[in-house]
């Protein structure tokens, strides 16, 4: 997500460094953003040719290979980072922008993003009719940008308020489940149970990604957007960063070790390594507390890194892919489904009714392969971004 800079023609150097740094600021943003798409890469490689290693938990440390856990532990950075990343972004946003011109553009880019999600994603991992209307994460992010649209109207310390309160209370509502028939459920099932909702013409929706969690943490994301104010000391925005982060990642370790609230309980088991991967295997469906302060404590600690490593050739590298996130998202995932079908015409099912691989270092070398490919065509869309503001929609993008 690209952000207005002034121009600097003409501008006193006062508004010279004002712009520099905003530059530098969008750098580590992007960056970050580039780091999240970077590492979901290896995860959608695996789930395209490891279909057939489905399990019920990608995190049960009883049933998941270790190298496959620990995997699905790093990218389970990824959505919780993007959608604090969203709330940061609006908040930038707004700096230049009227708070009713910041909600239209919310407003907008979060019916873009659930349209996309239901026709352009769906159409990609879904080959059969009646098709199956997975809402995923790009859903989950334009429903929480709609819903940030008319908090942002909302006072700072009651919008704080409300943001703690999602994140750390819906645990509470673990125990309410619906069944379909009863009063409410579509809106539950949005929410904060994971389940099907029927469509007509036999068509079903899955809510892979009920939102209640995911509003709190775009909510706290933008009320973060004020540590990035031009004027504000970088030196001391890095150390607020690294302080609240290590204090979501020691708040995460103390709750878990009392095994009380937050996720699902978790027991020792016979093997070191299993015990360990019990404590951090955590729920993200809809995202625990225990889970967000996991994900987001690392967030925050790499945020502040990349704004003290800024101007580095790779951090550079990694903000290119952030500079047109959902470029990219759209790209790979058609990318990733144009290689699995033509596998599947070649080959046919090779395991069962789908077409898989037994060798784990395929999703390392296809990672090898994919990443330098897809940088070309995503650094040619940032560019195209930043250099054609006169555009309109290529900001929604």
């Amino acid at each position: 997500m690209q952000f207005p800079i002034a121009s600097s023609l003409d501008q006193p150097a006062t508004r010279l460094g004002q712009a520099a740094t905003n530059r530098r600021r969008l750098q580590s943003l992007d960056a970050l953003r580039g780091f999240v798409m970077v590492i979901m890469l290896i995860d959608h490689i695996r789930e395209n040719w490891y279909l057939h290693l489905g399990v019920p938990d990608p995190v049960d440390p009883a049933t998941v290979d270790p190298v496959l856990f620990f995997m699905r532990i790093v990218t389970n950075l990824c959505a919780p980072i993007f959608v604090g990343l969203t709330g940061l972004g609006a908040y930038l946003y707004g700096l230049n922008h009227t708070r009713a011109e910041t909600a239209g553009y919310l407003l907008k880019r979060g019916l873009l993003l659930m349209a996309i999600d239901v026709t352009l994603l769906t159409l990609a991992w879904t080959v059969k009719l009646p098709p199956t209307v997975w809402l995923q994460v790009i859903w989950a992010i334009g429903v929480c940008m709609i819903a940030l649209a008319g908090l942002i109207y909302l006072p700072r310390k009651l919008l704080l308020a409300l943001g703690l309160l999602i994140v750390c209370g819906h645990n509470l509502l673990d125990g309410v489940r619906l069944l379909p028939g009863d009063p409410g459920y579509v809106a539950w099932a949005l929410l904060h149970q994971r389940d099907l909702i029927a469509l007509p013409f036999g068509a079903v929706a899955r809510t892979s990604y009920p939102v209640l969690p995911w509003i709190g943490v775009i909510t706290i994301g933008y009320l973060l957007g004020s540590w990035f104010e031009p004027g504000k000391d970088g030196k001391q925005r890095v150390r607020r960063l690294l302080l609240l982060g290590a204090g979501m990642l020691a708040a995460f370790v103390v709750l878990r070790a009392l095994n009380v609230y937050g996720d699902k309980p978790w027991v020792a088991h016979d093997a070191l390594l299993h015990t360990a991967m019990a404590f951090i295997a955590l729920t993200k469906y809809p995202p625990s507390l225990l889970f967000l302060l996991q994900t987001l404590g690392v967030g925050l600690i790499l945020l502040a890194l990349f704004e003290r490593w800024e101007g580095r050739r790779w951090l550079a590298a990694l903000a290119v892919f952030g500079g047109a996130p959902m470029f990219f998202y759209i790209l790979h995932i058609y990318v990733l489904r144009a290689l699995y079908h033509v596998a599947y015409l070649i080959w046919g099912a090779t395991h069962g009714v789908s077409f898989g691989l037994d060798d784990f270092n395929w999703v390392w070398l296809w990672y090898v392969i994919l990443l330098p490919v897809l940088y070309v065509p995503t650094a040619w869309y940032a560019r195209l971004k930043a250099r054609r503001r006169d555009i309109g929609w290529l900001k929604y993008f």
